[in-house]
């Protein structure tokens, strides 16, 4: 008996974390059960639990003293810190940017009310249904006379969809078993769901212009320059976007060189552009990529393993698979993704004409080259199936920077190494590493409000030499919602970060060898790589650490 109650006490009270490392587990599970909890997106009732819940958790780490703990902890406890207050800022600026549309969705806190009260009578909830039809008709009557920018009505549109979304699940809640709840809501509630789509498709295709098909325009929602500083100081980046910017210019700056080189070995002269279109031209035949990506992969994993560069899981290789992009899923994806699984972009059937010769150019044996070991071994299926068996909790610390940045590093480290073996290789990996410093110069530029979309396109076709429809798909990946603000810089720059890192630790002060440089990092889980760097050099970050690390000389 005594032990049932013990037990009984232990699940209603649960005993307090005793690491670092349980703290953050037990915080990513609440967080998540709030989350659900209220669920109702922009609910004042949800945003002030989490608030509250957030200052619960910074208030239980103030009384931890830094020295007590291990390198490993100390490492924890600042980025958990640091976590807790970049995820208020982030909930901060939601609101600011709800805020923002708030003239063209003037019913939504009445809507939100509705959908977090579930106690209403139903006859008190009909009329309000019924108020709220009318709030909606008249909103759309004047947004048709006030049109917000494309932007704007894009991120009105999510909002509206949020309030569909949770207004169908509210009438879930009792629809079909409570008489009289149908009796009185079943009219309304379907007249204010019917005004939220209306409302949501015009907002969307009316005045985004967000139609959907291959020819839908890319509008973009850019933060703008404080927000940038906040999102790089959030990610432990040291750097202005416009240091970044001149970063970017320097790095492409010295693939040309290079580019130009390959093109005259290939015959072509300085036309660079020849030389490209020459390598886009080599491809396998449709079928025949699957083929292709298998050995691609088997003879990345053979060089690394003889040149003793990483460990290799034998179960990781064993893993691995493959799956065929859909033309739709290649509107925003006109290239490869990988981890375990690498989903390969190459013609459907049911593309045109055109867009089967777009995809074969894309896709071809040169291009695939530099992108297969980067989406598997040694690049993001390795660092997945490594930082998902070491340190899982840090997670929550993931950026960007660090997912990016690994397999980007393998192309810069492998290309020191002379991976490539022809110049038709080295134009292959030339063209994404010039993509790469375009995508700094475009999304930066993008958001301090500098380039527009279609000025975004241009860029890529001009200095990178994309085809326009895998260009107007690559930033429409890059601002439709599906990525962060920083995440098209964030290849580059931490594969830079990467590079300054095995500068110091492996050729210069020969702290470690090659294997044991990679195999330290993936032993770490995931955070940024400044943190990484401390632990490689076994050191702690302050309590108030602020980034610091210069990893790219520019003076």
């Amino acid at each position: 008996m005594l032990t049932a109650l013990l037990a009984l006490s232990l699940l209603q009270n649960p005993a307090p974390a005793a690491t670092i490392a349980e703290r953050i587990q037990r915080y990513s599970l609440d967080s998540g059960a709030l989350q659900r909890a209220y669920g109702v997106r922009g609910s004042p009732r949800g945003e002030e639990r989490m608030a509250r819940f957030l200052d619960e958790q910074r208030a239980a780490l103030r009384g931890i003293e830094l020295a007590t703990l291990s390198q490993e902890e100390q490492l924890d406890l600042v980025q958990f810190e640091r976590l807790l207050e970049r995820e208020s800022l982030r909930r901060a600026r939601e609101l600011s940017r709800a805020e923002e549309v708030r003239i063209w969705l003037p019913f939504r806190a009445a809507l939100i009310g509705l959908c977090e009260d579930r106690s209403r009578k139903p006859a008190q909830a009909a009329g309000e249904l019924d108020r709220l039809r009318r709030a909606i008709a008249t909103a759309r009557e004047q947004t048709r006379q006030n049109k917000p920018r494309a932007s704007l009505a894009a991120r009105a549109s999510e909002l509206v969809e949020a309030l569909r979304s949770d207004l169908e699940e509210w009438k879930g809640w009792r629809a079909s078993y409570d008489p009289e709840f149908d009796w009185w809501c079943a009219e309304p509630l379907s007249a204010v769901l019917k005004e939220l789509g209306e409302y949501r498709r015009e907002l969307k295709e009316d005045i985004a212009g967000l139609k959907g098909g291959d020819d839908e325009p890319v509008v973009g929602d850019p933060i703008l320059r404080d927000a940038l500083i906040e999102e790089l100081q959030a990610a432990a980046i040291a750097y202005t976007p416009e240091e970044l910017l001149e970063i970017a210019e320097r790095e492409y700056a010295w693939c040309l060189e290079r580019m130009l080189d390959a093109s005259r070995r290939m015959g072509c002269g300085d036309d660079w552009k020849a030389a490209l279109e020459k390598v886009k031209q080599d491809h396998v035949e449709p079928g025949e990529q699957p083929g292709l990506i298998i050995e691609l992969a088997r003879e990345a994993e053979e060089y690394l393993e003889t040149n003793q560069l990483v460990t290799i899981p034998p179960l990781a290789k064993e893993v691995w698979r493959m799956e065929m992009m859909s033309k739709e899923r290649q509107l925003v994806s006109p290239f490869f993704t990988g981890g375990e699984v690498i989903s390969i972009s190459f013609p459907t059937a049911d593309m045109t004409y055109e867009q089967k010769l777009m995809s074969l150019r894309g896709n071809n044996r040169h291009f695939a080259r530099a992108t297969v070991h980067h989406e598997l071994i040694p690049g993001h299926h390795l660092e997945a199936f490594q930082t998902q068996r070491h340190f899982p909790h840090r997670r929550v610390f993931a950026t960007p920077f660090y997912w990016e940045g690994w397999a980007l590093w393998w192309e810069l480290f492998l290309w020191e190494r002379g991976f490539q073996k022809t110049p038709e290789n080295e134009v292959g990996m030339l063209f994404w590493r010039m993509h790469r410093c375009v995508r700094i110069q475009f999304s930066l530029s993008f958001h301090l409000g500098k380039l527009t979309p279609a000025e975004c396109v241009d860029l890529l076709v001009d200095k990178v030499g994309h085809e326009r429809r895998n260009a107007q798909a690559e930033v429409r990946r890059s601002f439709n919602g599906s990525y962060g603000p920083l995440y098209q810089i964030a290849y580059l720059v931490g594969g830079l970060q990467f590079r300054e890192l095995y500068r110091e630790l492996v050729s210069e002060t020969k702290q470690y060898s090659v294997r044991e440089f990679h195999d330290t990092i993936l032993s770490g889980g995931s955070m940024p790589i400044e943190f990484v760097r401390f632990r490689l050099k076994r050191q702690a970050p302050s309590r108030d650490f602020k980034p610091a690390w210069r990893f790219y000389p520019l003076r």
